[in-house]
């Protein structure tokens, strides 16, 4: 009796293409500095919005590294973290990744005024907030984790320079890192622009802050120190406590606050503008 063994290659002819897999063996991760991406675990509502970049790295071998700390903050520190599949090794990206702080290590400063008019889903949560329990601070690291994130999420859409929002994992935001030549990109009040660059600087954030009035909101905490001079634009950040305009019975002075910050560090650095001046034109596009 003969036998016919046929070669593997072969036995595929005729198979449908859908019943037919690659496999690739993946080495575990260090779990002192890596883990497997998370893009795939958290909910489609916790993803960037589309389009969505060509940078942006889904696949479920995907492993996060985390490569160090980038700044910290009163609420929250960012990291720099690599999302890299090891059998795509061109198509790493490295991105901000803002952890806000536990209850323990956070603080929340001047938290009442920018959360005014907002509410939670809970009463229990409300009440837990009100008292300041250590459940309340818990509920409020997250809610501040939220508010940034919907913030980039709208923001973003409306064509505002902010970074992309890749997705939201529990108090953790995974965002676009903003750079120059390779290296973070320096905040405003490290630069010392030359006056045609100043003065574009000066037309991208009015037209920037045009848009959010438009949209019925105020950073409400802008400054020189928020907002990144990437080359020859400019990238605002950190969005926590984006104020509803009208909402908020504090909006109107938050608008003019920003005003007054972003006006005086132009000032200070030669371009002749008016708080007052800007003030009003925004309301102007606001109503």
């Amino acid at each position: 009796m003969s036998h016919d063994f046929t070669p593997y290659p072969s036995r595929l002819e005729g198979i449908d293409p859908t019943f037919v897999v690659d496999f690739a063996a993946y080495d575990e991760v260090d779990e002192s500095t890596q883990r497997w991406s998370t893009w795939l675990s958290v909910e489609p509502l916790c993803r960037g919005p589309e389009p969505r970049p060509d940078w942006l790295v889904t696949s479920q071998g995907a492993i996060d590294t985390d490569l160090g700390i980038l700044k910290t903050g009163k609420e929250a520190d960012v990291f720099l973290l690599e999302r890299a599949d090891p059998a795509e090794p061109d198509r790493a990206v490295v991105m901000a990744a803002k952890r806000y702080r536990s209850s323990e290590h956070r603080t929340f400063h001047r938290a009442a005024s920018y959360t005014e008019g907002r509410s939670t889903k809970r009463s229990r949560d409300e009440r837990a907030l009100k008292r300041k329990s250590t459940w309340g601070k818990t509920v409020a690291a997250g809610e501040w984790a939220v508010s940034e994130w919907d913030a980039l999420k709208r923001l973003w859409t409306l064509g505002l320079p902010v970074p992309y929002p890749v997705q939201i994992d529990g108090t953790e935001i995974l965002m676009e890192w903003i750079t120059v030549d390779g290296e973070t990109a320096p905040r405003l009040a490290q630069t010392r622009p030359a006056p045609d660059l100043l003065q574009s600087y000066f037309d991208q954030l009015r037209d920037a802050l045009a848009l959010l009035v438009q949209d019925g909101t105020v950073h409400g905490d802008l400054s020189a120190y928020n907002i990144l001079a990437a080359g020859d634009r400019l990238v605002i950040i950190d969005l926590p406590q984006i104020v509803d305009l009208v909402g908020n019975v504090n909006g109107m002075d938050f608008l003019m606050r920003d005003c007054t910050n972003v006006c005086t560090w132009f000032r200070g650095r030669g371009l002749p503008v008016d708080e007052h001046e800007l003030f009003a034109e925004l309301l102007a596009h606001a109503f």
